[in-house]
């Protein structure tokens, strides 16, 4: 499932990885460990992306490069030791789509999460809406007139994430149908109620179940992207099925604390956006699910900035709200 496959890739590509030259990252501490920390436990795709990331980023800097994982509240306890941390270059954060959901959703989590600096959106993967391969819907239509007029069910990894959202969103709205979510304790743990058929439909991101849409042991029904994802080729777009323009992403991008040096950020931009790109990485990336970015710090706060948008506008449609 996605802890195994994403933790099994991280391991073969820090495995397959050369050393390289150190790397002077301008104005950063010489000395002393580099701390990523992740807002989410070993084995998701925010830890193994950091920990993939971070082992090269450690070769380039010549320095200890440490990811910690500190989960809980939404991933709000690691984003809030970031926004608090010393603007020095010694402290990043990796995480996800997590981030700009959790800026509307949570209310009082004593922080403002658009103070911290982009540094670079790592790599993306699409939403995807999936069915248990003996379903007989051929579309999302004949999925919602099955349910004859009740409620549409469907399952995600838990209450708030952006799968939850994306989905709740998509059902209430674009189709404008009554829907029930079922969430559960983890991508792995919905993929395993799909496959038992304890649920009707998962919506999970790419990364969370590209290995059991690639061996058809569930079938999507829809990507939520601009184009069909070579590794699931024969999963639809939303706009091929009926729904133009309908796109939802998950990502794991780095970020620094509020009023780090701007040579800092463009300096971490660079060897991450390089890295991510590397022979090594990027078709392993690509084999999990994840489409590697490329774009300097303008790119990362452009992307953002949509981000926070277009979440926003979701959870306040939907009402949701953690006090």
């Amino acid at each position: 499932m996605e802890k195994c496959k994403l933790a099994a890739s991280a391991a073969i590509l820090v495995l397959s990885l050369g050393g390289t030259p150190h790397f002077a990252l301008a104005q950063a501490p010489p000395t002393g460990p580099l701390t990523l920390l992740v807002g989410f436990a070993p084995g998701g795709s925010a830890d193994s992306i950091a920990r993939v990331v971070g082992a090269r980023m450690g070769e380039k800097l010549g320095r200890s490069v440490v990811v910690e994982n500190r989960p809980g509240a939404g991933a709000n306890i690691a984003t809030k030791a970031v926004v608090l941390a010393p603007a020095d270059g010694n402290t990043l954060l990796v995480t996800t789509t997590a981030l700009p959901i959790n800026e509307t959703l949570y209310k009082n989590k004593g922080f403002s999460a658009p103070s911290l600096m982009p540094i670079s959106i790592v790599a993306t993967t699409p939403e995807v809406f999936a069915i248990n391969k003996n379903d007989k819907s051929a579309t999302i239509a004949d999925f919602v007139a099955a349910a004859k007029g009740q409620e549409v069910l469907f399952g995600t990894a838990g209450i708030g994430t952006g799968s939850h959202i994306a989905g709740e969103y998509f059902f209430k709205f674009v189709v404008k149908a009554q829907a029930k979510h079922i969430p559960f304790r983890g991508g792995p743990d919905a993929t395993n109620a799909l496959l038992g058929g304890h649920v009707p439909m998962v919506i999970s991101s790419l990364s969370g179940f590209a290995a059991q849409l690639a061996a058809g042991e569930i079938r999507g029904l829809a990507i939520a992207a601009n184009e069909r994802n070579p590794v699931v080729k024969d999963v639809p777009t939303f706009t091929e099925v009926g729904y133009p323009g309908f796109t939802s992403l998950s990502w794991v991008g780095f970020f620094a604390p509020p009023a780090t040096s701007k040579k800092i950020v463009a300096d971490y931009n660079k060897m991450i956006d390089d890295i991510s790109n590397e022979p090594a990485i990027q078709p392993k990336l690509r084999s999990i699910g994840f489409d590697p970015m490329k774009g300097n710090v303008d790119a990362a706060e452009a992307f953002m900035a949509k981000e926070y948008t277009q979440w926003k506008k979701m959870v306040e449609a939907l009402e949701l709200r953690v006090d």
